[in-house]
């Protein structure tokens, strides 16, 4: 077996949750999940809603964040191990997108908790 240095690990930790993301939740990939999934209005304490749901268990897999999260390991982690100079190139990719991905999610965070504080202080 492959020796994976830290550095890589934690390159295909982030590789895999930016691909995740893609194909869960990322807009640009709606047109895969799209013919999985259907419409079902729900009775919410706030009226009718209207949820996407998976019709079956390929949508569900990817509409699951912990299902898709698997898979995406597999692919990632599997092709390093297999192939691991054209597999690097877009563990690269994926690991710079999903740490700044990461950091923007705790900017963006932080920047409205300073505005709720700032509004806060106006309002005394």
């Amino acid at each position: 077996m492959r020796d994976i240095s830290w550095i890589t690990y934690v390159m295909l930790i982030l590789a895999s949750y930016r691909l995740t993301h893609l194909i869960v939740f990322d807009k640009i990939t709606e047109f895969i999940r799209k013919p999985f999934m259907k419409k079902v209005k729900v009775e919410t304490n706030h009226g009718i809603e209207t949820k996407e749901v998976p019709k079956g268990m390929f949508g569900y897999l990817l509409k699951c964040y912990w299902c898709a999260g698997v898979w995406s390991a597999i692919f990632l982690g599997g092709g390093y191990l297999l192939f691991p100079r054209v597999t690097f190139v877009i563990i690269l990719i994926f690991s710079i997108a999903g740490g700044q991905s990461i950091i923007e999610t705790f900017v963006g965070v932080n920047i409205k908790k300073v505005d709720y504080y700032a509004d806060l202080e106006k309002k005394k």
